[in-house]
């Protein structure tokens, strides 16, 4: 064989250079992806730890509640956009209105039932 074949020994060398390299690119980029982090696009490799939020419900502070009380509060309509809530974290109390993820519990909690249902 002649050294320009692809069976000779410097081609079969080089393949096999070229497979390592891309194995470690792949390697490399597998793990830059299990860490990277884009905001607000949902898809958080590892499962975030549960939140839990206070409020206050009749001037009184009522909690911890996860996200699916604070839904159930919602639909139960015992608070609202103007309620105020905090998590830990959080220097100090918020309208429910400013913070994001308790827009998202709003938009996704469906509304209370027609009364002539």
């Amino acid at each position: 064989m002649d050294d320009e074949s692809f069976f000779s020994i410097n081609r079969l060398v080089e393949f096999g250079m070229g497979v390592a390299i891309a194995q470690q690119m792949v390697k490399t980029m597998n793990e830059s992806m299990t860490t990277m982090h884009i905001p607000g696009a949902m898809n958080q490799v590892q499962s975030p730890s549960p939140q839990f939020y206070y409020v206050i419900i009749n001037g009184l502070q009522a909690g911890p509640f996860t996200e699916q009380d604070l839904a159930r509060l919602i639909t139960d309509q015992k608070i609202d956009k103007s309620t105020y809530i905090w998590k830990p974290g959080m220097f100090n109390w918020e309208i429910a209105e400013r913070l994001p993820e308790i827009l998202k519990i709003v938009a996704l909690t469906p509304p209370p039932l027609p009364k002539n249902l």
